[in-house]
């Protein structure tokens, strides 16, 4: 017995369908190169240690990233969900959108959660390099700007990078 695809569409549903169970939506701060400024970390290395602080370097947990996700997870799971109903009509384009979407929204709560600077202070000492280097701000998480503006969002089907909120 064999089987035989028939109905309008129902190549481009299974094909859809197929993609989406590969696709994966990563929002936080990729891998990248160093930093001249941050004694050769990355970006993904200091957010790592401002995530979950660092007793070794005296560094408190100043969570932002999974907070920052979980804040906008009901509006996150609407877009999966249209996109797994764009996936189901055989919408390609339109899943990727909505992946897209999910992913930028999660993306600028992070964002928004570092802005709204509502961490443990920073040390006095910290406070004081700051001023040195000619800064103003005490706020955490935001010194230069590099580390905030580094938060994105990728789509990978599987080790395909599909889409990246940096394009």
């Amino acid at each position: 017995m064999s089987v035989q695809a028939t109905g309008e569409g129902l190549l481009d549903i299974l094909d859809a369908v197929a993609a989406l169970s590969k696709v994966e939506v990563l929002v936080g701060v990729p891998h990248g190169e160093s930093r001249s400024d941050a004694d050769g970390m990355s970006n993904a290395q200091i957010g790592y240690l401002l995530e979950t602080g660092s007793p070794a370097m005296n560094l408190e947990p100043r969570p932002h990233l999974v907070p920052g996700v979980e804040a906008v997870q009901d509006i996150v799971g609407q877009q999966l969900t249209k996109a797994v109903d764009s996936a189901l009509q055989g919408n390609k384009k339109r899943m990727f959108f909505l992946l897209g979407t999910a992913g930028m929204k999660a993306t600028m709560s992070v964002k928004n959660l570092i802005n709204a600077g509502d961490f443990a202070p920073l040390m006095p000492s910290t406070v004081k390099a700051r001023k040195k280097r000619g800064r103003k701000s005490i706020k955490p998480l935001v010194d230069t700007g590099q580390y905030r503006n580094s938060q994105t969002y990728v789509i990978k089907n599987g080790d395909e990078e599909v889409k990246s909120g940096n394009t």
